[in-house]
């Protein structure tokens, strides 16, 4: 077993899973990284190099059961510890209930909350035999409760990853092991630039925009800001925060509507 704590860090070969792994191996842990794109995660390693020469990369599609186990069992081999989980690896289509197929339904199903439970129950068998305190964190999403209509899977999920929470926050409280969901308003990865419409242009300006004169603080936040707090909630700092969402939204959820209408109603005061 090695001195320094590990992270297993989901999605972990670009955007928020890249900047978390940024930001744990920057305070001293070491970095399991899993994702589907191999060439990506070597990418990320590379750049993990100046800040820490422990990073091991996994690469694999969490739709896999036996792939699920491997993680935890290859990361305990070779380490004999996980710290803390960030499930944040996220799939999904563009299309509303009427369009989605069912194909495409599972799959989102599979990767954003079977893979996230599952891989929760591996690694807090292996977090309650070490005995030692353990954090666990979902990365939900600010979609779980301001729908948009044109991603239902997607949508269902980030909810049921809250709920999922909850329930593990209560079973695995009592062997110490902190269970924390993240839900992000809009961030500027790719997933926020890929809106593809009926003609095949690319609209995805024009949301972000139009979310983004609904967000108090009138922006996206960075991948940094999000892993930010994915590290903060991990650490000893939250040891009394479990089974709860933390909303990191600038703003968004609480605002009634567009600044573009409060200036038409209160010119020079928005």
């Amino acid at each position: 077993m090695i001195e320094k704590p590990v992270v297993v860090i989901t999605g972990g070969a670009g955007g928020i899973g890249e900047a978390t792994a940024i930001k744990f191996a920057e305070n001293g842990f070491v970095p399991v990284l899993v994702d589907v794109d191999e060439n990506a995660l070597h990418r990320v390693s590379a750049s993990l190099q100046a800040l820490t020469s422990d990073a091991w990369i996994m690469a694999g599609d969490l739709q896999g059961g036996d792939f699920l186990k491997e993680i935890v069992e290859t990361t305990m081999e070779k380490y004999g510890r996980i710290d803390v989980l960030v499930n944040n690896a996220a799939w999904r289509s563009i299309g509303t209930m009427r369009s989605i197929s069912l194909e495409d339904w599972e799959k989102t199903i599979r990767i954003n909350l079977t893979a996230p439970a599952f891989l929760a129950k591996y690694a807090a068998a292996a977090m309650e035999k070490q005995g030692r305190p353990g954090v666990i964190v979902n990365l939900s999403s600010i979609m779980s409760s301001r729908a948009a209509g044109y991603s239902p899977a997607y949508t269902t999920c980030k909810g049921g990853v809250e709920s999922l929470t909850y329930e593990l926050a209560v079973l695995y409280g009592p062997s110490q092991i902190r269970v924390v969901c993240i839900a992000p308003g809009n961030v500027d990865t790719n997933m926020s630039k890929d809106y593809i419409n009926s003609a095949d242009a690319n609209i995805s300006h024009d949301l972000v925009n139009e979310m983004e004169t609904s967000t108090p603080l009138k922006r996206s936040a960075s991948p940094a800001e999000i892993a930010n707090a994915i590290y903060w909630i991990s650490s000893a700092e939250a040891s009394y925060i479990t089974g709860t969402t933390l909303n990191i939204d600038g703003g968004f959820s609480k605002n009634f509507n567009a600044y573009t209408s409060k200036k038409r109603l209160n010119p020079g005061e928005f």
